[in-house]
């Protein structure tokens, strides 16, 4: 029962909001002590105190692919499926950036196009570190989790920006091992009128350094400093015109 997907809860993309991820990793996750442990029991409020604990990005990790808890809470969140404005106000976190993610991450697997490049475009201006957990390799005894070291002796850490993993979740089929919904191109939305152009946010320095540059270019007609040798008068270039050759008369050489 603890596994079961809120009775009230609306299907998503027309399925079960908990079939978004895939069957395997859900089997881990509802096999895994933390999910049994401290994600029994939460409602949509009280699932915000766990949210704010994250300390990473990630979906598994180690030789057998265990769950990250940023993915687990991913789960949980289908399954209690909280209302959009909560989902709205992980999102608009500024205060905790993991809380930023999650919602992200949770907007793109279940909210509506125009909804996805709505809100989560304006955080590609988020330029924060991220920490992620890849797994690739044995993580040494300094850089385990002091708080869940059992779970994190094979985690190995990278470092990705708020920014690139927005990027991510707009552009890629497959975030933090999970399978993300079709997302139509914004070119396309853009043709059909449902989106408007985005305006980079450095559209205003762009701008103000092309003025700058027209404003440094010179106008008129560029006069040299230099002295010219060339005449500017016609009466004084006939005056320094060489005279031809005199030529001698000639002599009668037989007188």
């Amino acid at each position: 029962m603890a596994n079961k997907t809120d009775p009230l809860a609306a299907s998503v993309h027309g399925t079960n909001p908990q079939f978004l991820v895939e069957k395997i990793l859900r089997q881990k996750i509802y096999d895994d002590n933390y999910w049994k442990e401290h994600l029994f029991g939460l409602t949509a409020e009280t699932i915000v105190d766990r949210a704010m604990e994250l300390d990473h990005i990630g979906g598994t990790f180690g030789g057998n692919n265990k769950p990250t808890v940023f993915v687990q809470l991913v789960l949980k969140l289908l399954q209690l499926q909280p209302e959009k404005e909560i989902v709205l106000e992980f999102i608009k976190n500024e205060e905790f950036k993991y809380v930023r993610a999650l919602g992200a991450f949770y907007l793109r697997l279940t909210g509506r196009t125009l909804d996805i490049y709505q809100y989560l475009e304006p955080l590609l201006n988020d330029y924060r570190k991220l920490r992620v957990i890849s797994g690739g390799e044995r993580a040494s005894h300094q850089k385990r989790d002091l708080k869940y070291p059992e779970r994190m002796a094979w985690a190995g850490y990278s470092i990705t920006y708020m920014d690139v993993f927005i990027d991510q979740l707009l552009r890629d089929p497959m975030v933090l091992d999970v399978a993300l919904p079709t997302l139509p191109k914004r070119l396309n939305l853009e043709d059909l009128g449902q989106l408007q152009p985005r305006i980079s946010a450095l559209e205003d320095d762009i701008l103000s350094e092309e003025e700058e540059a027209e404003e440094a270019k010179p106008t008129g007609i560029y006069v040299s400093s230099q002295p010219t040798s060339q005449p500017t008068d016609m009466n004084d270039s006939k005056a320094k015109q060489p005279s031809p050759p005199r030529r001698e008369p000639e002599r009668d050489v037989d007188r």
